[in-house]
């Protein structure tokens, strides 16, 4: 079980001000998940395959493709500034 000052310290670390309510509060609060992480950390992982994605999903993007389209030119040349074949626009940085 933590003590207040540890919770004094760790609330410092994370710049974070704490109430003296607030402060028992998550003692107890964070006493507990410490708790739960000793219990997993007693779980025989041995044998077990590591895993790092468990979904099935793979990469979903597209190859980038160029696609000149047909009226190229005439959409170009609504633009009211065009500089070696693309519209020129101020810089915005």
């Amino acid at each position: 079980m933590l003590t207040i000052d540890e919770v004094k310290k760790i609330a410092g670390l994370a710049r974070i001000e704490l109430n003296e309510s607030e402060l028992e509060k998550y003692r107890l609060e964070v006493s507990r998940v410490l708790e739960y992480v000793g219990e997993l950390k007693q779980v025989d992982t041995e044998g077990l395959e590591e895993v790092s994605q468990v979904t099935g999903l793979v990469n979903v993007q597209r190859d980038d493709k160029v696609i000149v389209a047909e009226n190229h030119d005439a959409i170009l040349g609504q633009a009211p500034e065009i500089k070696d074949g693309y519209f020129k626009v101020k810089a915005i940085l």
